[in-house]
């Protein structure tokens, strides 16, 4: 049985760490309104954006002029899978969830005789791949220094995939991340990214009510960096709001728990502190009674 001091030792200890979860929930809450009213902004933008290239790759369909972006390689041996996560930890099973959707995704490819290359973004996700899959990673980006997620790290992003397609390192190429949904709610997503590919929706909004110069094939040469760039910034954008929704969401339980604990440390304490009290009073009655 733990003594008295064990006991009022382990309810501060525990008092602390409800102080620090409590403060990481409040900083979590402040940073996700932000993060959140960025990846709503830029939803609007992409979704155009894929409505007008999905015309375009509607009009030019599979012609000898299709941009190699949109065509492909005509293979599909070899797959890129670009792994979005945090750089922190303590935000619940923010990045398990996109680290167990890529792996069953590498699973699957490499069951079908794929070969698999992997490019981490986020600390927390290539600590967890490299465990099993080590040798398939080929790139980490390092977001660790970045306050605030800006175009120019998705470019950057953007343009290493892209010069590793254009060198012939892979055929396809498919993000991962979490798409922000509430503070409870965030999805694990993969989306193909190389070669492009668009819902038929967009499709129908974006191409027939238009006539292009120079011609779809050369726009649409243009649009598909940029478009692999908004892609991969959506997605940033998206894990951004997702990893602090999952913190604050974690946080909030770690405080709650921490209260309960320290309720019943209280109550083992008060009964600890009473036998103790107790045992006391008979030993000066005893001692009494002996005179």
């Amino acid at each position: 049985m733990p003594s008295l001091k064990d006991l009022k030792n382990r309810i501060e200890t525990v008092k602390s760490t409800r102080k620090i979860t409590k403060a990481m929930q409040m900083v979590a809450a402040a940073k996700l309104r932000r993060a959140q009213e960025a990846a709503e902004a830029a939803r609007p933008y992409a979704e155009r954006m894929n409505a007008v290239m999905g015309g375009l790759a509607q009009a030019v369909g599979s012609s000898e002029g299709a941009p190699r972006l949109l065509a492909g390689t005509g293979d599909d041996k070899v797959h890129l899978l670009v792994v979005m996560t945090s750089e922190r930890g303590l935000c619940g099973g923010f990045n398990s969830n996109i680290v167990r959707l890529a792996r069953t995704r590498i699973q699957k490819l490499l069951g079908e005789g794929k070969t698999v290359k992997i490019l981490t973004v986020g600390k927390k996700g290539r600590e967890q791949l490299r465990r099993d899959y080590a040798d398939h990673l080929i790139g980490h980006v390092d977001l660790g220094d970045v306050k605030r997620i800006g175009y120019a790290n998705a470019s950057d992003i953007a343009s290493d995939v892209l010069a590793r397609f254009d060198s012939g390192e892979f055929d396809v190429a498919t993000i991962f991340y979490s798409a922000f949904q509430s503070v409870i709610s965030q999805i694990p997503t993969e989306q193909q990214i190389i070669p492009a590919s668009f819902d038929e929706d967009d499709a129908v909004e974006g191409g027939t009510l238009y006539d292009y110069e120079p011609s779809e094939e050369a726009v649409l040469e243009d649009l598909l960096p940029r478009g692999v760039a908004t892609q991969i910034f959506t997605a940033l954008l998206e894990n951004a709001a997702s990893e602090q929704g999952a913190r604050m969401s974690a946080m909030d339980n770690a405080t709650r728990n921490a209260g309960e604990m320290i309720d019943k440390l209280t109550i083992e304490f008060n009964r600890s502190r009473q036998a103790v009290i107790t045992n006391e009073l008979i030993e000066i009655i005893s001692g009494a009674e002996a005179l």
